[in-house]
C-alpha cells in the first residue's frame, strides 16, 4: 500500500540486539506496525517490608521492577503486492523466526554442549545471549529481557505459510542492578532513567488551588 508522498515519516518501534560486552549492534528488528497500546507495570522495591517500620517506609532499594507488554501485528499483504520473492515462498516465517530466535540458544551452542556432555565435562556454561534493547522512539531506549513471546498465526497460503500474525511481547527492563554500571546495558538504563527525570522536570510544579486546598498545614 503506497503512502501519500507528503505524509510525515512514521517512526517504528522495535528491538535492537547488541553484544552485551562491546555494545556492537548485531541485529535490528523493526515492527511492521506500531502497537495501539503498550502496558507498563512498575513494582516498587521498598525497604520497609513490615508495616510500622517508620524508619524505612520511604527508602527505596533500587529501581522498580518495570515490565512492558506490547501487542503488534504483521501482515504480508504489502510484500505480496510488490511480488516479494521471499514472502511468496515463505510467508511471514522469516519475520517470526527473527523474533523467536532471540529466546533460543543457538544450535551451535546446543551442539557444543552436547559434545561436552558426551566427553564427560562436569561444567557446561549457559550461552550468553545478545542484549535486547526495546526502542520506542528516541525517548525510550531501554535494555530488556524478553519474558514472554506469544504468536497467533492467521491466513495461511496453500503451502501453509502464515500471511498474518499477532504478536504479544512481554519484557522486563534490566537495570544497573542486573547489568552493572560499567556495562553498555547499564549505561543505557541510566540514560533511560535520566530521560525520565528530565521529562518530569519539564512538567513543572502544580498548585494547591488545583487540589482545592489552601496548603498543607
Amino acid at each position: 500500500m503506497s503512502a501519500f508522498p507528503d505524509s510525515p515519516r512514521l517512526l517504528r518501534g522495535g528491538l535492537v540486539l547488541v553484544d552485551p560486552g562491546t555494545g556492537r549492534v548485531l541485529r535490528i528488528i523493526a515492527l511492521q506496525y506500531n502497537p495501539d497500546t503498550m502496558t507498563r507495570t512498575l513494582q516498587i522495591r521498598g525497604v520497609g517490608a513490615e508495616s510500622g517500620d517508620h524508619l524505612e517506609a520511604l527508602r527505596l532499594k533500587g529501581p522498580p521492577t518495570e515490565t512492558i507488554k506490547v501487542e503488534a501485528e504483521i501482515d504480508a499483504t504489502d510484500d505480496l503486492e510488490s511480488n516479494d520473492k521471499q514472502t511468496r515462498e515463505a510467508g511471514l516465517h522469516p519475520q517470526l523466526a527473527a523474533l523467536e530466535t532471540i529466546v533460543y540458544p543457538t544450535s551451535d551452542h546446543l551442539t557444543s554442549n552436547h559434545r561436552d556432555a558426551q566427553s564427560g565435562s562436569l561444567e557446561i556454561a549457559p550461552e550468553e545471549a545478545p542484549l535486547p534493547l526495546f526502542v520506542f522512539g528516541p525517548k525510550r531506549i531501554v535494555p530488556v529481557r524478553i519474558t514472554e513471546l506469544s504468536i497467533t498465526e492467521e491466513a495461511f497460503d496453500t503451502f501453509l505459510n502464515p500471511m498474518r500474525a499477532k504478536i504479544s511481547l512481554g519484557m522486563r527492563v534490566l537495570t544497573t542492578d542486573d547489568l552493572g554500571f560499567d556495562a553498555k546495558g547499564g549505561s543505557l538504563f541510566m540514560a533511560y532513567l535520566q530521560a525520565k527525570e528530565q521529562l518530569a522536570h519539564q512538567r513543572g510544579a502544580g498548585s494547591f488551588s488545583a487540589l482545592g486546598i489552601p496548603g498543607i498545614a
